[in-house]
């Protein structure tokens, strides 16, 4: 029988706007509780309903994107390495984050010093190769230094939108051999790596991504999308996948959406490492 996914949320208790450090954070529009609340519970909800295991961070008064578990870290089997946040507003979350994976039996290991690394905001798996963003948030020597360490082969992909800060707002692997992913928030050499290594490549628009559509959940055959995105979702069913939209615009405010309020504990579904683990719990 395959293994359970895992997925780590943090409710929203202490979510808001509190300081700006990307393009979409503005603290005079600022967040609504009651309705991040609801809507964190309908993705939480959702995740149950296809059969996911959550497993809850305990939220921290004054660490209000401690939400966005997504860029804890990156897992592989299991070892945690864990983020190096380049903004101080959310180094806080650093030890938060390797208190929990220690204590649920990960190996917690931190990049060099001075060496940024945002997790699985930026570093995203797809078949054996690890796509990683790098400008805003990580460092491309971080990367290799990452691919070094857990032994798979990097590829830098250098982001040239500022609002698509992280590699996970605009790149979404959906199988080993497939991904979304927005074109313009790459350079040339960037779109030509994707278009060279990822055999199915589904395009988003301009209007689309900027609803955070590519910042999505992969479940097996469906995909969980903050909503507004059909021509996506249209796309998405010619390949096979049910597209499952949901109302994330609180946290949309805050630079993130479905993808970033998750954090896959036992690999992403596109993860060629996670499938031969599957294999072997099968036998």
């Amino acid at each position: 029988m395959a293994s359970m996914r895992r997925i780590l949320m943090c409710r929203p208790t202490y979510f808001r706007i509190a300081y700006e450090i990307n393009p979409w954070m503005n603290r005079r529009v600022g967040s609504d509780p009651g309705e991040s609340a609801r809507q964190w519970q309908a993705l939480h909800d959702a995740l149950v309903g296809l059969g996911v295991t959550v497993e809850l961070l305990d939220p921290v008064d004054g660490l209000p994107d401690l939400v966005f578990t997504a860029n804890a870290g990156l897992v592989y089997r299991d070892l945690f390495l864990s983020s190096r946040f380049r903004y101080g507003e959310r180094q806080g979350e650093t030890p938060v984050f390797d208190r929990w994976f220690a204590e649920h039996g990960f190996e917690v290991e931190h990049t060099p010093d001075e060496h940024h690394f945002e997790g699985a905001g930026d570093a995203l798996f797809c078949g054996e190769t690890l796509f990683a963003g790098y400008r805003f948030r990580s460092d491309a020597r971080t990367m290799q230094w990452v691919g070094d360490r857990i032994g798979v082969e990097v590829l830098p992909l250098e982001l040239v939108d500022p609002r698509y800060y992280h590699l996970d707002t605009c790149f979404c692997p959906i199988a080993p051999d497939a991904a979304v992913f927005f074109p313009g928030a790459f350079d040339e050499y960037g779109r030509s790596v994707l278009r060279d290594r990822i055999r199915t490549l589904i395009e988003v628009s301009a209007e689309e991504a900027f609803s955070f559509s590519c910042n999505a959940v992969v479940v097996g055959r469906s995909v969980l999308l903050n909503e507004g995105a059909p021509k996506l979702a249209k796309a998405l069913e010619r390949h096979g996948y049910r597209t499952i939209p949901l109302t994330l615009t609180e946290f949309i405010k805050a630079g993130g959406s479905a993808k970033c309020l998750t954090f896959r504990l036992d690999g992403e579904d596109a993860a060629r490492w996670r499938s031969a683990a599957d294999r072997s719990a099968a036998v």
